[in-house]
């Protein structure tokens, strides 16, 4: 019989291949300049939607990309990949917690996708998102702090980039080429993180939600970069390989009856 810790362990699993798919086909159509810079990520989805099977695994991507948006959630709140109560430790998991808020935004999208609510689902989710927070009382502060968390979030990007760290959670009979892959990944999604992060920091301050980017539109906003921007289109969509050969090779702490706290197998 499975148990709850295998199911979440599958959940996870999808989870990084909807991420790997995302980002893959995000890097590919705006290397093809298939979208334009307002649909970002609506416009992977609605590729998706258009192919046979689209709407189910629409369901899919949904299900696993609110499953990677748990656990990020789980990692920030719980430290469930021991990253610790130091700095470093808590700056990963504040970076943790703006990557399941991205996370979520995208997992709504495509739910919104495969129930055909494709208007809804093109309306600017990340800038309505923004606006309606900036509403709340402290609304400012709080987005000024994911984006932080964004900020922070690509700065440690950069650095699994560079130190390969990433490979540490990698079970040891993944392929070899994956820490090359995985380094160029990173990479790149630290300039999009970066990108994220700063127009929410600015929004908070300016309380203006026009500049306000997603994943998918800080790529598209670098269009008129020439040669950077194909570097992070390719990057991207390695980063989306990496992400897939994560799904089949990362280590996933299991839950017990200990509560949050995981035994790396």
């Amino acid at each position: 019989m499975v148990d709850k810790s295998q199911k979440f362990t599958w959940l996870v699993r999808l989870g990084y291949a909807a991420r790997g798919l995302t980002y893959l086909l995000l890097g590919y159509m705006a290397l093809g300049t298939r979208a334009s810079p307002d649909e970002g990520n609506q416009a992977v989805f609605e590729m998706i939607q258009d192919v046979p099977l689209g709407q189910p695994l629409l369901y899919l991507m949904a299900i696993g990309l609110a499953a990677y948006c748990v656990f990020k959630f789980a990692s920030a709140i719980g430290d469930v990949q021991h990253r610790g109560s130091d700095t470093k430790g808590i700056l990963q998991r504040v970076g943790d917690a703006a990557s399941g808020i991205a996370y979520a935004i995208l997992a709504w999208a495509a739910l919104q996708f495969a129930g055909g609510d494709k208007q809804s689902a093109e309306s600017g989710q990340t800038a309505q998102a923004t606006g309606t927070v900036l509403d709340w009382s402290l609304g400012g502060v709080l987005i000024g702090l994911v984006g932080l968390g964004f900020l922070i979030g690509g700065f440690m990007q950069a650095k699994k980039a560079y130190t390969a760290s990433f490979m540490h959670r990698m079970a040891g009979d993944a392929p070899s080429q994956v820490e090359l892959v995985g380094r160029v990944g990173h990479a790149a999604r630290a300039v999009v993180f970066a990108i994220v992060g700063w127009s929410l920091v600015q929004a908070a301050w300016l309380e203006s939600t026009s500049q306000v980017k997603g994943i998918g539109e800080a790529l598209l906003s670098l269009r008129e970069s020439g040669f950077m921007y194909t570097l992070v289109c390719i990057g991207l969509m390695l980063f989306g390989v990496f992400s897939l050969v994560a799904a089949r090779y990362r280590i996933i702490p299991d839950f017990g009856a200990e509560g949050l706290k995981p035994n790396f197998r």
